[in-house]
């Protein structure tokens, strides 16, 4: 059987052009690597070179043997790299799942330093309708769940990346927007714009409109962020999204935002992981860059 040893000798006396330099270059002596050469002819049953005066040719058995080293050397060597890269922690995939479609906006902005100080490392985010998130991380589908509302397991940890406040997204020309907070009632004469998500699983529903027996005029649910946007600011309904998230399109956009109730409806987007296993360092990484992010988004 052909060993990478084998490959290495065949490209070292081809570059050295004598047994004394190759067998120098390797390591060996060179009563040993003349040994191995003879016992690897005899393995394939065929002589590999001949001696013309006292430089060695390859025979054509060899120069088969010389090209396919040179072409799967260079390959068992990058393996060789990446995998001294997984071992060290500084190469790998990253699988993050996604339960809040706004947070993907969020995503965005650690992905990019992350991408940057780990350049071995990808990154792979499913969807919330892929999969179940809870079940993806016990399955180890993903390795962290990003998600606004986490459900407590043994076995999970949720660490909380920053708050934000939910709010009502209004057209700058809706009358909404001269209020200081919108009560329940203000939208049942609205079309409310979500994303295609239960509604149990909306806090507009169960956070302020169902407790006060209330609900809009119509709910039409939109998948894209930017097309939600667009409606509200042509005054074809209104929205509920994180404050930060509004505040970034209203640069650029007529809508404003609307405190939910008195008090507000405050939320955090929390970040879930395993608790039986140590994250690797980029997932270490990624973490510390999702706390960071907290501050760029005040």
């Amino acid at each position: 059987m052909i060993e990478r040893s084998h490959l290495r000798i065949v490209r070292e006396i081809e570059r050295q052009g004598s047994l004394t330099a190759a067998a120098e270059n390797l390591h060996l002596t060179q009563s040993a690597l003349s040994h191995t050469i003879r016992k690897l002819e005899q393995q394939v049953g065929t002589a590999l070179w001949r001696r013309e005066g006292r430089r060695l040719q390859l025979t054509q058995a060899g120069e088969y043997l010389l090209k396919e080293s040179l072409r799967l050397l260079p390959q068992m060597e990058r393996m060789d790299d990446v995998l001294a890269g997984f071992a060290a922690g500084d190469k790998g995939t990253l699988s993050i799942g996604m339960e809040c479609h706004p947070c993907y906006q969020w995503l965005l902005k650690v992905v990019e330093p992350f991408l940057a100080r780990w350049p071995g490392v990808d990154v792979d985010v499913k969807q919330e309708f892929q999969f179940g998130g809870i079940a993806a991380l016990f399955s180890h589908d993903i390795d962290i769940l990003v998600t606004p509302d986490p459900i407590r397991r043994d076995g999970i940890q949720f660490d909380p990346v920053f708050p934000y406040e939910q709010v009502l997204v209004v057209s700058s020309d809706n009358p909404l927007a001269e209020l200081e907070h919108a009560s329940p009632g203000d939208l049942s004469d609205q079309v409310l714009y979500t994303y295609p998500v239960a509604v149990e699983r909306l806090d507009i529903f169960q956070q302020f409109l169902l407790p006060a027996q209330h609900s809009p005029k119509k709910h039409k649910t939109v998948e894209a962020t930017e097309i939600m946007l667009q409606m509200v600011a042509a005054d074809r309904g209104v929205a509920t999204l994180p404050q930060w998230l509004v505040e970034e399109y209203s640069q650029r956009l007529p809508v404003r935002s609307v405190r939910l109730g008195e008090q507000g409806i405050h939320k955090h987007i929390h970040l879930g992981t395993r608790t039986d296993e140590a994250q690797s360092p980029f997932g270490e990484s990624f973490l510390a860059l999702a706390l960071e992010s907290a501050g760029a988004l005040d």
